[in-house]
């Protein structure tokens, strides 16, 4: 077999390319997967694609199967569904998720890999890691039967925090979000949408995931007495100022982070692959084939992460395609 593959490297900030990649043989725990879809998670992608990775947060943003450093040259991703080639018996010809970035065929740990359910297509698998991202902060949230709750910022992390909660009981869901476009993804998700001087106040949770100093702003004005805002953005280098002047201590609100790298202690008892597992489970709903808003095949990727930096491609997911997912892949 060839052990050539070939993978997407940023070789300087907003420039991009595929390189080769000798493969070594896999281990007796190890597996060899043939790529079918990886996922661009537009947000985080496009922050390490322009480099905008703080040097404070070089170490926590390091991807498992990331090689390189931050800002470049650097092979970063961790949204990979493929079909394993080679490995122990129970593997075997099974679609499986890795969180490993953007190459043709890669060797991993046997435990790096995770299946894909038979109900969950290949090409919807590639949500998992950030639905995962979605169930660590409902973990943190904690939302009740019958809470009025916004998710303010309608990209792909707060739309899949919407699209869980809406399958919560007795729960008013609001996705409030500046472009009007969302209010179509929203109804495929079953939720209303709201552009932000619309949305309706007094919520008992908002899940802030716009990555903007307005966004949050709004979140906060959104929440009731004692309310919290479960803030999921990442800004990168960006220094936020976060209103805590008005209202803020008289309505004695509460600003939480969570952060999908380290499992929410209110499930302790779990572990991350258990997280992923339920994350990947709940990809059965078609609901959220609506996150992924684009594809492509892999050998454009050099040029269409740039477009997908700049906004010229409007995304939540981007979708990278390798070849013919070929028999017996579930695409």
């Amino acid at each position: 077999m060839n052990r050539v593959a070939r993978a997407f490297w940023l070789d300087s900030p907003g420039r991009g390319e595929i390189r080769d990649v000798d493969l070594p043989e896999p281990g007796p725990d190890e597996v060899l997967v043939r790529a079918l879809y990886s996922g661009v998670s537009r947000g985080t992608e496009t922050l390490v694609f322009r480099g905008g990775v703080p040097e404070s947060q070089h170490t926590a943003m390091r991807a498992p199967f990331q090689e390189g450093d931050f800002p470049a040259p650097v092979k970063y991703g961790y949204l990979s569904v493929g079909v394993v080639e080679e490995g122990p018996g129970s593997l075997t010809g099974r679609t499986v998720f890795c969180l490993y970035p953007h190459q043709t065929r890669y060797v991993v740990p046997a435990a790096a890999v995770t299946p894909v359910p038979a109900s969950v297509p290949a090409g919807r698998a590639v949500l998992a890691g950030t639905v995962e991202t979605a169930v660590n902060a409902l973990w943190d949230a904690a939302p009740l039967v019958g809470d009025r709750i916004a998710v303010v910022g309608g990209g792909m992390v707060g739309c899949s925090v919407a699209a869980l909660l809406a399958r919560f009981p007795g729960v008013r869901v609001q996705l409030v979000d500046a472009d009007p476009a969302r209010a179509k993804t929203a109804e495929a998700l079953g939720v209303d949408f709201a552009l932000p001087a619309d949305a309706d106040g007094e919520c008992d949770l908002v899940v802030h995931a716009s990555a903007t100093e307005q966004g949050l702003a709004r979140a906060l004005e959104l929440l009731r007495l004692e309310g919290t805002v479960v803030e999921l953005s990442w800004y990168g280098d960006r220094k936020v100022n976060v209103p805590l002047g008005e209202a803020f201590h008289s309505r004695r609100l509460t600003v939480r982070g969570s952060q999908v790298g380290t499992v929410s202690p209110a499930r302790a008892h779990r572990g991350y692959g258990d997280r992923l597992a339920l994350a990947l489970d709940l990809l059965a709903d078609p609901a959220l084939d609506a996150l992924v808003t684009g594809e492509s095949p892999f050998e454009e990727l050099p040029d269409v992460m740039p477009r997908l930096a700049s906004g010229d491609v409007p995304a939540l997911c981007h979708r990278v395609r390798y070849g013919d997912p070929g028999p017996g892949a579930h695409a």
